[in-house]
């Protein structure tokens, strides 16, 4: 079993599923008293999020390195940056270490061809909608079509993410705003969801919809086992 290093913390919330996920994924892999390796480093979310919203990408970018450097003298085997938007700077931490790096969007987009889905709708921070380094890969890599909310409501998904999902707040009127989303999404077309901020499974399932619902970070820690298990 390799060792999954783990760049976490942004937020706690979300790390503590990847913990949860990756351990439940070996134990029905392994059985037993079976658990991952793993290691995780963990930044202070304050600091990275008044450096997104300043725009302060380089220094984000520093930070990233840093951490996935870390995990790597530590012993990782692999690497997962446990957040969708800071894989806005996947290829510099990528091109910083000798180890594998999981794509989040990858491993997500693996799943949705394989379910011969064409047209999807992705939900996340304002920068993962609005800038090209997911939707682009999306495109590019996958051959899918992605649409996103229009910029009202996208600054209402971002919104309840930051002042509510990260501090672990979950209130049903931002369930029903999500979903009122949603539907309009589905009414242009989406034949599929992606959960595209890990936070967002906080507030939204399967259950919730009637279209496909790609969970990104159930979807982003298996793949991880599953790599390290020789799987992947």
């Amino acid at each position: 079993m390799k060792t999954i290093g783990l760049i976490g913390g942004m937020s706690w919330e979300s790390s503590l599923l990847y913990y949860q996920i990756i351990n439940q994924r070996v134990k029905e892999k392994l059985g037993g008293h079976h658990s991952a390796k793993s290691l995780m480093y963990s930044v202070d979310f304050q600091e990275i999020k008044t450096l997104q919203h300043q725009g302060n990408w380089v220094e984000a970018t520093r930070i990233m390195i840093d951490s996935a450097q870390k995990l790597e003298n530590g012993g990782a085997d692999l690497i997962l940056i446990c957040t969708n938007t800071m894989h806005k700077m996947a290829h510099e931490v990528e091109e910083s270490i000798s180890i594998p790096l999981i794509h989040i969007a990858d491993s997500t987009a693996i799943e949705i061809v394989k379910d011969d889905i064409k047209k999807v709708a992705l939900l996340g921070t304002a920068f993962t909608m609005e800038q090209d380094f997911y939707k682009g890969r999306l495109i590019e890599r996958f051959g899918l079509e992605v649409i996103v909310p229009n910029e009202a409501e996208r600054m209402v998904i971002h919104d309840i993410i930051y002042q509510e999902l990260c501090l672990g707040i979950v209130k049903e009127e931002s369930k029903q705003s999500y979903l009122k989303i949603i539907n309009s999404l589905v009414q242009q077309g989406a034949e599929a969801i992606i959960l595209g901020c890990t936070e967002i499974t906080l507030l939204i399932s399967q259950d919730d919809c009637s279209i496909p619902i790609y969970d990104t970070t159930r979807l982003h820690a298996e793949c991880a086992v599953d790599f390290a298990l020789n799987e992947g």
